[in-house]
């Protein structure tokens, strides 16, 4: 048996009910920690499932922002600094990680709260997930408000790729599967990955 929803059904479906299923339609998301620290040197870290590629020359990666104002302190130590770091959360840490999406007050340092460890690389001045296994560090390139639901898409140049080397395979590919990176249904509910199959240059059928 299908069920259908229209527009009319999704808005007038009970909140909690229509923030899952609507989070759930996209399928397998990647979950990432973004890790910064304000001006005055107070690091935060927070749990997202919206980080995407955005291009690889320059090597740009984007993520959005909830809807603002709100009290988080991802965007506003970003902005005043210039960097932050995505770390791919694994299956050691995923309880860890889901616990920072919790509301905590301003200045208090999730690492701290949450059983995570900040971890300072190669002069990069936001602080890295140490339990995370694959850690890119970036500079804040651009933003772009997006009017609809009054979000921000945050751009940035990845300066530092931090992975272990058994996973780089010959052709630049990473095995993140063995790296243990897990993915995200909706909000709440993690999966780890199994790879299939690598697929072929798909090119267009030569004809007689």
């Amino acid at each position: 048996m299908i069920k259908t929803f229209n527009s009319s059904d999704i808005d007038q479906l009970e909140k909690i009910y229509r923030i899952n299923l609507i989070n759930a339609i996209t399928g397998f998301k990647s979950v990432n920690l973004i890790g910064t620290k304000s001006a005055d040197s107070k690091p935060n870290v927070a749990v997202f499932s919206s980080v995407i590629h955005m291009g690889s020359n320059p090597p740009l990666l984007g993520f959005v922002m909830r809807p603002l104002p709100h009290k988080r302190d991802t965007y506003p130590n970003l902005k005043s600094t210039g960097h932050y770091t995505i770390n791919h959360v694994t299956t050691d840490i995923y309880q860890q990680a889901h616990q920072t999406s919790a509301k905590y007050e301003k200045g208090i340092s999730e690492f701290e709260e949450c059983g995570l460890t900040e971890e300072y690389l190669n002069g990069f001045d936001a602080p890295f997930v140490k339990e995370c296994s694959i850690k890119i560090g970036l500079s804040y390139v651009e933003e772009y408000a997006i009017k609809a639901n009054n979000t921000i898409l945050v751009i940035g140049k990845v300066e530092h790729l931090i992975v272990p080397e058994n996973i780089i395979e010959d052709s630049g590919h990473l095995n993140i599967h063995e790296a243990n990176s897990l993915t995200l249904s909706g909000l709440d509910t993690y999966f780890k990955t199994e790879k299939l199959g690598r697929m072929a240059y798909a090119a267009k059928p030569k004809t007689s």
